[in-house]
């Protein structure tokens, strides 16, 4: 709710598991430190974790909050078919959920459940790269760490759920994927391994 044009989140740490409040936390510090890289894109993308010991929940960003906004209790529980398990009562604002955000990061979490975490990104040079016909060159020893970069090419806004199945066949093992025409997208057993992975690949 808002206070004085503040947003105030009720925490969520007595009203969740131990192991769910570190993912929280996790997480949030992640999208912290997306923003801080300069690898944010206002809210306009989107990281993601699965929630330990609940199978076929996942944590996201509500869609409208900035990333150095996020917080572990602002985060939103959701399921592999979209249903809200959890939403922070954010007052009048009523934030909801990013449809592409879903439909992407869903499919990732269903089709690969030792993925824990799932970062998308729209960076200048993210971009830059998804539009050039070579892709990502092995042109120096960072870029040489993605030679089995997965691509997936451009099918419009991710509106369609027809489309988790062709984007996880594009995936298939990787760690690392270029979203041809859009942007940048890694995935992790943790989250730390995640950020990692993209913090090389927009370097």
């Amino acid at each position: 709710m808002l206070e004085n044009g503040i947003l105030k989140i009720e925490s969520m740490k007595n009203r969740c598991t131990p192991e769910e409040w570190q993912a929280r936390v996790d997480l949030a510090a992640c999208y912290r430190l997306v923003d801080i890289y300069g690898m944010s894109d206002m809210m306009a993308n989107h990281v993601s974790c699965s929630v330990p010991g609940e199978e076929g929940a996942f944590l996201i960003n509500a869609y409208g909050m900035m990333y150095e906004e996020m917080s572990a209790s602002c985060l939103v529980k959701i399921d592999h078919d979209g249903q809200v398990l959890h939403q922070p009562d954010f007052g009048e604002l009523k934030y909801g959920l990013n449809k592409p955000g879903f439909i992407l990061h869903s499919a990732i979490h269903k089709a690969r459940p030792e993925v824990a975490c799932v970062i998308h990104t729209h960076t200048p040079a993210g971009m830059a790269v998804s539009s050039l016909a070579c892709g990502l060159l092995p042109m120096n020893q960072t870029s040489m760490r993605f030679l089995k970069i997965s691509y997936h090419d451009y099918m419009g806004v991710v509106l369609d759920m027809a489309e988790q199945d062709v984007l996880v066949r594009d995936l298939g093992s990787s760690e690392a994927m270029v979203l041809r025409n859009h942007g940048l997208l890694t995935c992790g057993r943790t989250v730390g391994e995640a950020f990692n992975w993209m913090h090389r690949l927009e370097l």
